[in-house]
């Protein structure tokens, strides 16, 4: 079985986020396929809420984030498959997180960017991640289906405002 490609995107902001996790899933991808990395800082900004109120459990979930598109990304970002790296400030959820916890140590050498490289991405592209992640941004992770769907996958996140767009 091939390997899935990866296609990341950078989002400004949570409800942009938000609505490109939504589009995702109607897309017919599950939330296991979804990756989201950010920093410590912004998720404790964006959704200390939802820690505080356990929303992303199910309970009270959508009346706490604004309905079913901010309860995924919260339940991605608040519980999930999630890994908060100590000494970098970045909380990693979804399939990339598996990832890391699999490469052990090794993986998240070298900071934030060390982190991105661990998880597949290539330098050039962590280093741009890295600065996204630093100003607040969200990176959005989905593990494409069939190769032919990469390009489409690519095209969609545009779409939905990603920036820095790419397969790896």
């Amino acid at each position: 079985m091939a390997k899935a490609t990866l296609v990341t995107g950078l989002f400004k902001n949570r409800l942009a986020a938000e609505a490109a996790v939504d589009a995702i899933l109607k897309r017919g991808y599950t939330r296991d396929e979804i990756s989201v990395l950010m920093s410590d800082a912004t998720r404790s900004k964006e959704f200390a809420l939802q820690a505080k109120t356990h929303a992303a459990d199910g309970a009270g979930i959508g009346g706490a984030v604004g309905g079913a598109v901010g309860a995924v990304l919260a339940a991605i970002a608040v519980v999930g498959s999630t890994i908060a790296l100590p000494g970098i400030n970045l909380v990693i959820a979804g399939p990339i997180a598996a990832a890391l916890a699999g490469a052990g140590a090794g993986g998240v050498t070298g900071g934030v960017i060390g982190a991105l490289i661990g998880a597949g991405i290539p330098e050039y592209r962590a280093r741009v991640y890295g600065a996204g992640l630093r100003e607040g941004g969200i990176l959005i992770g989905v593990e494409a289906r069939p190769e032919e769907d990469t390009g489409k996958l690519e095209a969609f996140l545009e779409d939905v405002g990603a920036q820095h767009v790419r397969a790896e």
